[in-house]
């Protein structure tokens, strides 16, 4: 398998399906396209990882995922998507991938922000279970596990909470106080604006059914860290069942968030997302024509 660079030329909303695998090499190349791949046979997970100047901490995450997804013999893809990095993010994703199935890149010609990236790479997924990862591998992959139990017993998507992790004696989480208090006072200020029942709503570590995951990527539009705000709001509304799962999770050096600045951001998101709602851009639900809903069965998920 080969390692796929692409470089985004389009207007951002234009046809993201052209980005499934060997459909866009040929469409590179001019060739007619070939059937994509979740028209052959879905991967089991597609790993997406937004990644902006992140050369220098992506790789061990790399190397632990597609190191673990090998060892349980699942089929997947990993696409990291690189938000306009002006380092050597890319460089370091393309010798990577040379050398390790399944990894690919996709990139974005400027910064677009974590919200944007993600949704490009969601979109552009075929796995039949969607995860979205930080680059910074806080979260071990190994709680990938736990996402999937929740799945198996019937979500339709399932969170990594650092919030319900630190309540529990089994779990570790390694968090600053000052980071610590900031979102406990946000997650306050979440609660009242209409995401309820979600002890944590911005852990990095989210898990969706493939139909739930194109469902709710089609109507999402926030490009900024709000993005898990609006996918959440969206799910709430749309009667999904949300899983709220404890994980451990390691607060990693070179953390591109910045707490009161990116909180007040992500307040201000919250706004604009309450006005989407009401203009009706919510309302319209994706065709399950394409992605149609999958049995437990055929996840290879036995109900626990």
């Amino acid at each position: 398998m080969f390692s796929l660079a692409i470089r985004i030329q389009l207007s951002y909303r234009e046809d993201i399906r052209f980005l499934n695998g060997f459909e866009a090499v040929d469409r590179l190349q001019g060739k007619s396209p070939v059937p994509s791949r979740d028209v052959l046979a879905p991967f089991d997970f597609s790993i997406i990882i937004p990644a902006h100047n992140e050369s220098v901490r992506i790789l061990p995450y790399l190397q632990a995922i597609t190191s673990y997804l090998q060892t349980r013999q699942r089929t997947y893809e990993v696409l990291v998507v690189d938000d306009g990095s002006t380092d050597n993010t890319a460089k370091v994703i393309t010798s990577f991938g040379c050398t390790a199935p399944g990894v690919r890149l996709i990139q974005l010609p400027s910064c677009r922000g974590k919200g944007a990236a993600v949704r490009l790479g969601m979109q552009s997924a075929v796995g039949l279970l969607q995860l979205f990862a930080d680059a910074d591998g806080a979260t071990p992959i190994q709680e990938l596990d736990r996402l999937e139990k929740a799945i198996a017993n019937g979500a339709d998507l399932a969170i990594g909470s650092r919030t319900l992790a630190s309540r529990l004696p089994d779990f570790t989480v390694q968090a600053r106080l000052h980071r610590t208090l900031l979102g406990m006072l946000f997650n306050v200020a979440i609660q009242q604006s209409g995401i309820r029942g979600i002890a944590d709503t911005q852990c990095g570590f989210k898990l969706f059914r493939r139909h739930v995951a194109q469902d709710l990527f089609s109507v999402s539009s926030i490009d900024g860290y709000g993005f898990d705000l609006e996918l959440l709001y969206v799910a709430q509304q749309r009667r999904y069942c949300i899983a709220e799962v404890p994980v451990n999770w390691a607060d990693q050096p070179g953390s591109k968030v910045r707490v009161i600045r990116d909180g007040l951001a992500m307040l201000r998101e919250l706004a604009v997302i309450k006005q989407n709602r009401m203009n009706g851009q919510y309302d319209a639900r994706l065709p399950l024509g394409r992605f149609p809903p999958v049995a437990i069965e055929e996840l290879g998920l036995p109900p626990q």
